[in-house]
């Protein structure tokens, strides 16, 4: 059997460019010769389309949508469609079904339902879902073939201590004597996920003795990112075939034959800095064309965090496309200036330096009276952040350009950011990245040649907010700081957890209180591409008012 899978890249509500990408694909995997062609997970909708299933005309526009591909599926060859589907009759539960249509010769010859509605970390299904009792059997040319749609397949046996639901619907398909699994899936990336993919796909061939088809969505929307990264795979054979990670792919699978060569991307489940890398220059991408924008601004300040943003922009935009503007204070030092424009040659971006000395003198003039029985203190060092800030967003209003913050997540875990300053922007780039990624992440951009200056790269880090100022006057070294906030943000353990690992108790009890001090900061922050399990924004909703520590 020839499976075509359409990882293909759709945007959240783009009903009509949606619907071309799907028939587009569609008559390209039929033209090449596959027999059966599966979408990802709500594709025709884009995931996740959240409140948009709230508003009034939504569900119709999907139907009438999904009709007029219907439409165009004139052929033998079934196509096999994530949609939205309203519950029209329903008289009590949720306004949708997360529905998968069998479209075949112009009609909905079936439809398969999600089981199970996941409600942790970034994903909200049960607020807008129904759970269906069962997933389908479909009976086509004498083959017995499961439909599943995304979590239904998400109860690893390996990790019995992690299963989120009492029902299993692969327990409910494994003696039903299928003959192919398929699987739509709109599952977003981050670091070590797609291996865990591989062997919950591997699982469920297992346990239903069948090939399984797993095709999930790619590219970025919002925060997160989708890799694509589909697979097919044969319970005597493993993993058979793999398409592209990050990027759209076709491609067509066979499953009938005994002896054939696997079919594999070339960059089939990147890992490490590539898949981050990929990763980012993708959600960077998408949420630019997707919102509009086709023009980036970075301010570079001559260190690490910046220079990342700036590469990875470029790759995104096209140097052409890409506006660097250097903001040099009274204190900024000379090797950060040559730092920053190193850089911009190197990348051949539009670069430009803008003083801000004189706006930081004249807001301390206008505030001396009212400062005058106060000493210097943080208050001054954040006029230079906030007088950047001020203008960065009028160099963005005024030519149109999505001003990119560059702050990282070691940094905006313990507020190490001043709000209204550098946090100003449109995307944190790296919000999710812990600063000694940061680090792993410039060398791997170095890898052929130097882009990002080795000076940016050996120096201290600094904000450069005061005389000879380093991040370490004010924090631990960055490996010990990403060590305590990968403990305490993503794992969730407690203080005494984290001290009894080798951590130094009177650190981890300062990280832990920034940590809490700055939820208002965070929920004020730009939103950010999430790359690791757990990322600020919606995956971890933490109150901003709450007294509770351990």
């Amino acid at each position: 059997m020839q499976i075509g899978i359409a990882q293909i890249n759709t945007t959240v509500g783009d009903l009509s460019g949606n619907s071309r990408l799907i028939i587009e694909a569609y008559r390209s995997l039929v033209n090449d010769g596959a027999q059966i062609v599966v979408f990802p997970e709500l594709t025709l909708s884009g995931y996740p389309p959240r409140d948009l299933l709230f508003k009034s005309r939504f569900g119709a526009d999907i139907q009438e949508a999904l009709y007029r591909i219907t439409s165009e599926v004139i052929d033998q060859v079934p196509a096999v469609i994530g949609y939205p589907e309203i519950r029209t009759r329903a008289n009590s539960g949720r306004a949708y079904n997360n529905a998968a249509a069998w479209c075949e010769s112009g009609e909905i010859r079936a439809i398969a339902r999600k089981s199970l509605l996941p409600s942790y970390d970034v994903f909200d299904e049960d607020r807008y879902f129904e759970p269906a009792s069962s997933p389908l059997i479909h009976n086509w040319n004498g083959k017995r073939i499961g439909i599943t749609i995304c979590e239904d397949i998400w109860i690893p046996s390996f990790a019995p201590d992690k299963r989120r639901y009492q029902k299993d619907p692969i327990e409910a398909l494994k003696n039903e004597g299928l003959e192919l699994l398929v699987n739509l899936s709109a599952s977003p990336w981050h670091a070590c996920k797609p291996q865990k993919r591989e062997q919950l796909v591997l699982e469920a061939g297992e346990r239903c003795n069948c090939p399984v088809v797993y095709c999930n969505a790619v590219g970025g929307n919002d925060e997160l990112i989708f890799d694509g990264s589909s697979m097919v795979s044969c319970p005597e054979r493993g993993i058979i075939g793999g398409l592209a990670s990050f990027r759209s792919d076709l491609s067509i699978i066979d499953i009938s034959e005994k002896l054939y060569a696997p079919k594999f991307a070339d960059s089939y489940n990147l890992v490490g800095n590539a898949a981050t890398h990929d990763a980012l220059v993708l959600g960077l991408r998408d949420y630019a064309l997707k919102s509009g924008f086709t023009k980036a601004l970075i301010g570079l300040s001559g260190g690490i965090d910046s220079a990342v943003v700036c590469a990875l922009a470029v790759e995104s935009f096209g140097a052409e496309n890409v506006i660097g503007v250097a903001l040099p204070s009274a204190i900024s030092s000379q090797h950060s200036r040559d730092d920053a424009a190193k850089l911009a040659d190197t990348l051949s971006i539009i670069y430009h330096e803008v003083s801000i000395e004189n706006t930081v003198t004249a807001s301390e003039e206008a505030l001396a009276t009212l400062f005058k029985a106060n000493t210097r203190d943080v208050t001054e060092e954040n006029i230079q952040a906030r007088a950047r800030g001020l203008l960065l967003m009028a160099i963005s209003n005024k030519f149109g350009a999505l001003l990119l913050t560059t702050g990282n997540k070691s940094e905006i875990s313990v507020g190490y950011c001043t709000l209204y300053g550098d946090m100003c922007g449109g995307l944190a780039v790296i919000s999710d990245l812990p600063k000694m990624k940061v680090y792993a992440l410039a060398k791997y951009i170095n890898r052929e040649k130097e882009i990002i200056p080795i000076n940016t790269i050996n120096k201290a880090p600094s904000a450069e907010l005061s005389l000879n100022q380093v991040d370490e006057d004010s924090l631990p070294a960055y490996p010990i700081l990403d060590g305590i906030l990968e403990l305490y943000v993503e794992e969730g353990l407690s203080r005494d957890e984290i001290a009894q690992k080798g951590y130094d108790r009177s650190i981890v009890n300062d990280i832990v209180r920034k940590v809490d001090l700055n939820e208002y900061k965070r929920k004020q922050a730009p939103p950010g591409l999430k790359i690791t399990e757990l990322a600020f924004g919606a995956g971890r909703r933490i109150p901003i008012v709450q007294k509770y520590v351990n």
